[in-house]
């Protein structure tokens, strides 16, 4: 049991695919409502009124409803939801980009908190909290035996508050302890760096408000760091999608004027859009405020590699399918995820709100990617060595309830008839019991893959290769994973 712990932890570093989802966010609810099915909203309230007065024990008549009204919505898809007033609390925060905490990138290693980065800026940036730290302990509770989310919590909380954290800094030696007070936090949705002279990286890991004005400031300072540019890789790795306009403005940042970046199809007329590379596409306030007016004009030439894997979902694959329709870019790396529906965000009331799913979106060549994804013009391992955990993450077409791509949807499949592959299924349990093996053997844990943008990052160094000709390493295993299972017959 302890290494299938250890093995889920470290799958949860990068388990965000699917989490946020390509939305448009809207103020108005329909009021066009076809007519109503009676006989099955009186067994509605018949049921309702036997829970409220023939259960065990008393029940909130609101919780009820609450609950009623999320199976309902669950039922659905796996992307369509319901937001009472916490998750949609939630939600608005990480849409938003801001949260009251600490201010640190992290993920799980060995049972413990890893940081990856500190914020800059940040309360952590500022007590001096380094990448590479480990946190043992969250005021008195020891952090070993708990989850990603739950060492979030408890390092969350009020404006002004303390935590109290217990470091292990390995390149030390020491265990010490560092006092930090909570404020809120504007999470930088873009990192960016030369990583050797004339090349970039520039990661985008969700596409959040502010996304759009941190990669335009970002790439703005590369240029000044070297305004003869010769090559830079977009990172889409593990980034789970996020805001409509961000991907549009981000595909639009490298492509030509007006081009088309993606179209959606849905059953209302106001899903059936097409998207093009324009600021009134894209910017807020009417398109008066171009984010990406003062960036120069090398970036909508300068050789350009997106780097994508199964982590990378909806807005981030909209992206990656512009540019590669328009032949803008190389996309190396793995299938992304497949995440190819819109999701709107219709206000119930002013701390609800539905979710729903309205569309499927297209690439400017008409693909679709729902359930398939983007295959990548060149595959690459994680490692030097291989892949490690790339068989064990689930994607689009593996999820129950899964909208069917449109091909399937055509020819009357569902995400019921199309969701259990039982050849990748086998496939995820073998990679799976080879891991465990291992770790049982060695009695230690499989080795994290290397930060993304390190020099230890082998699929970025292929990347950069590829932009310097140089030859590249590609997978030799790795081949294109079809929409979906075929339907039972």
């Amino acid at each position: 049991m302890g290494a299938k712990l250890k093995v889920a932890g470290l799958l949860a570093v990068g388990a965000l695919a699917g989490a946020l989802t390509t939305m448009q966010l809207t103020a108005v609810a329909r009021s066009t409502l076809a007519p109503l099915p009676l006989e099955e909203l009186q067994q509605l309230a018949a049921v309702f009124g036997m829970v409220k007065s023939e259960y065990v024990e008393a029940v909130d008549e609101k919780k009820l409803i609450s609950d009623a009204i999320g199976g309902m919505v669950a039922g659905l898809d796996p992307h369509s939801q319901y937001f009472d007033k916490k998750s949609f609390r939630e939600f608005r925060e990480s849409t938003g980009g801001k949260f009251v905490g600490i201010g640190i990138e992290m993920g799980m290693e060995d049972g413990v908190v890893k940081v990856i980065s500190p914020i800059e800026g940040s309360p952590a940036f500022r007590v001096g909290l380094k990448s590479g730290d480990l946190i043992t302990r969250i005021d008195d509770t020891p952090v070993r035996g708990m989850t990603v989310d739950q060492a979030v919590k408890r390092m969350r909380g009020e404006p002004s508050t303390k935590v109290v954290l217990t470091v292990f800094r390995r390149a030390e030696n020491r265990t010490f302890p560092v006092t930090i007070v909570r404020e809120e936090i504007r999470v930088q949705s873009v990192r960016a760096k030369m990583v050797e002279p004339g090349y970039a990286w520039v990661r985008v890991s969700q596409f959040q408000d502010r996304t759009v004005d941190d990669f335009a400031a970002k790439v703005e300072q590369l240029y000044k760091q070297d305004p003869n540019l010769k090559g830079m890789v977009l990172d889409l790795r593990n980034d789970p999608g996020g805001l409509l306009d961000g991907a549009i403005a981000i595909s639009a940042a490298f492509l030509a004027s007006d081009v088309v970046v993606v179209s959606t199809n849905g059953q209302l007329p106001d899903s059936r859009a097409t998207y093009r590379a324009a600021p009134e596409y894209y910017a807020r306030r009417g398109g008066g405020n171009d984010p990406l007016r003062r960036l120069p004009a090398g970036i909508k030439k300068v050789p350009l590699v997106v780097l994508v894997n199964e982590g990378s979902a909806s807005a981030s694959e909209i992206v990656a399918g512009a540019l590669q329709d328009h032949k803008r870019a190389t996309i190396m790396g793995a299938q992304t995820f497949g995440k190819g529906s819109v999701q709107t965000v219709r206000p119930l009331s002013a701390e609800t709100a539905l979710k729903i799913t309205t569309a499927r979106y297209y690439t400017p060549t008409g693909r679709g990617i729902q359930a398939r994804g983007i295959v990548p013009d060149i595959f690459l391992d994680e490692t030097a060595e291989g892949n490690v955990f790339a068989a064990l993450r689930v994607r689009e077409a593996d999820l129950e309830r899964h909208l069917p791509s449109a091909a399937s949807a055509a020819s009357g499949a569902s995400g019921a008839d199309s969701d259990k592959d039982p050849a990748r299924q086998r496939e995820r349990e073998a990679a799976r019991a080879r891991l465990e093996a291992e770790q049982a053997r060695t009695n230690q844990p499989p080795k994290p893959l290397p930060e993304f943008g390190s020099a230890e990052d082998f699929p970025l160094v292929q990347a950069l290769n590829q932009l310097r000709g140089l030859p590249v390493v590609a997978s030799k295993t790795a081949a294109e994973r079809k929409a979906e299972a075929a339907p039972a017959k």
